[in-house]
């Protein structure tokens, strides 16, 4: 294919495959390289042939992605303590990104995505995420539309068998999460057990990732109101995170926090909010610096 041809390619469609990548792998080297190997493999081809590039590209990326889940399910098996997506920084470029913004899963709903076998989370990422038509996705995935249309089925059990904010969105609007987001960190910098306790849903859950032998952080999540509240206000454990930084950005499509010391990112916390939008259901601290290099200092 001509170097101009291929140029007017992937600007056209790197962005839309990047997306399709990340939600798939959870980490943005490895939808990097997915993306990369689905455009040197049409680079080979010569596009006249093709009727829906759009699709075509969808289907390369589907598949190369669900190469790469076996590989990583297996890494993630023997990964020091939990592990969490990568996330990413979003910048607020005005109206098209705002709307843009309404579409992309939140980082709750990469964690859920987890619980999924390969091909389960590519079909209910294309339907639910890209609103595929099953019998699109069946050519994508390789399988019948009927059996693409019972994955789906058997993956929305799976997600909805254990109890998460990221399948009910929660009430309220930017504003009103900017606001509670400000209250917590007044709270988590002060110590304030009352602050915090009015902010935590009746059953939260708090999840650590430090990047298995990175950093040693909370290994196992914490359950429960007690639990999560003495932590978040111990004296001890997280204590350098109040010492450092704390911002407000954008992280997978929503304002979350963002820990920085000399201008570094040392911590992204997620927090994903219970149907009323006034409380926090689950909480994700991605402490990994090997996972913190697509966060805006």
């Amino acid at each position: 294919m001509a170097g101009s041809r291929m140029e007017e390619l992937y600007r056209s469609y790197y962005r839309y495959a990047f997306s399709i990548a990340y939600r798939m792998l959870g980490t943005v080297a490895d939808a990097e390289d997915a993306v990369q190997d689905c455009f040197a493999e049409l680079q080979r081809r010569e596009p006249g042939g093709i009727q829906n590039m759009k699709a075509y590209v969808a289907k390369g990326i589907t598949n190369r992605c669900l190469n790469m889940l076996g590989s990583a399910r297996s890494r993630r098996e023997t990964y020091v303590g939990e592990w969490l997506p990568e996330p990413v920084s979003e910048a607020d470029d005005g109206p098209e990104a705002s709307a843009e913004r309404k579409d992309t899963l939140s980082y709750a709903f990469l964690v859920l995505l987890e619980r999924l076998t390969p091909t389960e989370r590519a079909v209910f990422v294309l339907r639910e995420a890209f609103q595929y038509e099953y019998d699109a996705i069946a050519e994508m995935v390789g399988k019948s539309e009927s059996n693409c249309r019972q994955i789906f089925s058997r993956a929305k059990r799976t997600l909805q068998a254990r109890p998460s904010s990221a399948l009910q969105p929660a009430a309220g609007n930017d504003a009103s999460r900017e606001q509670l987001l400000r209250r917590f960190t007044e709270a988590f910098t002060a110590y304030d057990v009352g602050g915090m306790l009015e902010l935590l849903a009746e059953q939260p859950v708090l999840i650590g990732d430090g990047g298995g032998q990175e950093v040693h952080t909370i290994l196992r999540p914490m359950a429960g109101r007690k639990g999560v509240l003495a932590l978040l206000t111990s004296r001890r454990v997280l204590k350098q995170m109040r010492e450092w930084e704390i911002a407000m950005d954008w992280i997978n499509g929503e304002q979350n926090l963002v820990f920085k010391q000399q201008g570094v990112v040392r911590a992204v916390l997620c927090l994903a909010l219970d149907k009323s939008g006034e409380q926090i259901q689950e909480l994700y601290l991605m402490m990994a610096a090997s996972k913190l290099g697509h966060v805006t200092p």
